[in-house]
């Protein structure tokens, strides 16, 4: 009886503890606690043998790159007391599983990934201008005659990708995969991950390591979801066309593998020969960066504001 009871005070203690925390893995009273923000992992996408999407002249990769380098030191001087890091400086090609790898090597609060968008090839058109007449054939041999009938007419041209705007992505997990996404996520794979170091010395059967697990996970969507919300509406105050915050599975594997609050930024469609231009352009990635800076800043404050009125209780 009194090893039951000892047990469910040791599983009522972790779950106590990690509501305090409320995801963050901070020591009550320490300095780290008033800044819940204090690293932003950057990766910008594709790199090396890897060129992602191609426009009329330029890559997704080169872009990508560009804008990452910018957003790095646009942070550094907006922000200063928020470290960055840089998953990639040059056009090198790393996996999506190393990636993940470093990101939480790095003990990343946020992870931002720097995308360009495409959107398929020239659209084609037609419009009704009239009828008119052609001639066919009924019958065969000796009986065959010629009549004429009308048919609709049509005029048909292309036009370049009409496509635009910006997108930001977030891992969608519903409920009945969280758990054992998340699990993997800190168990499987990245045994160097934050969450891992401190879940080591559970049992992975442990339902109290399942419910830290499920509310870290449930700690990085709401934060990543806040975040791509403020991002788009960042993007429509400047005048950019918003496509929303969405959530996916496929193809953004890596923002559920690490260990952190994570988003994926569509910054425009590289198929697009105008948006090609804006993407490439000087200005076109000072405003992207000066958006998404932003939009950290105000994640950044809300974070700030939610523990010091936790911390105010």
């Amino acid at each position: 009886m009194m090893r039951r009871r000892s047990a469910a005070l040791i599983l009522l203690s972790i779950v106590s503890l990690a509501i305090s925390f409320h995801g963050m893995g901070q020591i009550p009273g320490t300095a780290a606690q008033k800044q819940p923000l204090r690293k932003i992992i950057i990766d910008p996408g594709h790199g090396g043998s890897d060129f992602g999407a191609s426009g009329g002249f330029s890559k997704e990769k080169d872009i990508a790159l560009a804008i990452s380098l910018k957003l790095d030191g646009l942070i550094r001087a907006e922000i200063p007391d928020v470290e960055t890091y840089l998953i990639r400086s040059t056009d090198v090609f790393d996996p999506v599983t190393r990636k993940a790898q470093i990101a939480n090597r790095e003990k990343g609060d946020l992870f931002v990934c720097i995308h360009a968008n495409e959107g398929g090839g020239p659209q084609r058109h037609r419009e009704f201008i009239g009828y008119k007449e052609v001639v066919r054939y009924k019958g065969k041999g000796k009986k065959k005659k010629a009549y004429t009938v009308k048919i609709k007419d049509y005029r048909t041209w292309t036009t370049p990708n009409a496509a635009k705007g910006t997108e930001t992505f977030i891992y969608g997990v519903d409920k009945s995969n969280e758990a054992k996404a998340a699990l993997r996520e800190n168990e499987d794979n990245y045994l160097d991950s934050v969450s891992a170091r401190e879940l080591k010395d559970f049992n992975p059967t442990d339902p109290a390591k399942m419910m830290i697990i499920n509310m870290k996970t449930q700690t990085y969507f709401s934060r990543s979801a806040n975040l791509a919300l403020t991002i788009e509406e960042e993007f429509q105050k400047v005048g950019r066309i918003s496509r929303e915050a969405k959530q996916r599975q496929k193809g953004i594997w890596v923002l559920q593998a690490v260990a952190m609050p994570a988003v994926l930024v569509e910054t425009g469609f590289i198929s697009n020969p105008e948006e090609e231009a804006y993407l490439n352009s000087e200005e076109g990635q000072r405003e992207i960066c000066e958006v998404l800076v932003r939009a950290i800043k105000r994640y950044k404050y809300a974070l700030e504001k939610q523990l010091s009125n936790t911390n105010g209780r």
